[in-house]
């Protein structure tokens, strides 16, 4: 947990399948953003805390993140509005649960919007409607070369790129501007 002072709003962030919470945008945007007065959790899934590498399926990592926005908003951020979010995997978890939890909006680190394509194999399936299905704004800031594609803007989604590529370690101030602006915008609507 990382508390603001005086709190209008609340983040919380999720990792990517392969990393954790230290992520270098995780920790951009949470210094960022606690000072314009939202409170940031940095939530570890439950797979990588019991000491698993490999992420569950996704009703089990839904399950999971419901259950831990249901507590934060009951508890430690209480009475804010909660913008869920992470990086790539934990996107798409807090799009794809955004409705569920009453979530005010959501924010995108590095979406996978399309899994490359590998050693003689097309690309995946593209997860734009995962985006689409968010219900609530939505802010994805995508590094510029990701391998995984860049989504369209469209309706109550923001795009911004920015120099790099899936990592967005290049230039973590720009990633951490781009979420503290549009937080900001978002609240004060």
């Amino acid at each position: 947990m990382h508390p603001a002072d005086e709190p209008r709003g609340a983040l919380v962030l999720g990792h990517g399948a392969g990393g954790g919470v230290t992520a270098p945008d995780l920790v951009a945007v949470t210094e960022a953003v606690v000072g314009e007065g939202f409170s940031v959790a940095l939530v570890e899934q439950p797979y990588r805390v019991a000491g698993r590498k490999s992420s569950p399926p996704a009703r089990q990592l839904d399950a999971a993140w419901r259950a831990v926005i249901e507590q934060l908003a009951a508890e430690e951020l209480s009475g804010l509005p909660i913008v869920p979010g992470g990086r790539s995997a934990g996107a798409r978890v807090a799009c794809r649960t955004a409705a569920a939890t009453g979530s005010v909006g959501v924010l995108c680190l590095a979406f996978p919007l399309q899994p490359p394509a590998r050693a003689g194999k097309p690309p995946g399936e593209s997860r734009l409607r995962e985006l689409e299905g968010a219900g609530v704004p939505v802010l994805v800031v995508q590094g510029e070369r990701d391998r995984f594609g860049l989504p369209p803007a469209g309706g109550d989604r923001t795009v911004v790129q920015v120099a790099g590529d899936h990592s967005l370690r290049k230039d973590p101030a720009a990633v951490a501007g781009a979420a503290r602006d549009w937080l900001s915008g978002l609240l004060s609507a």
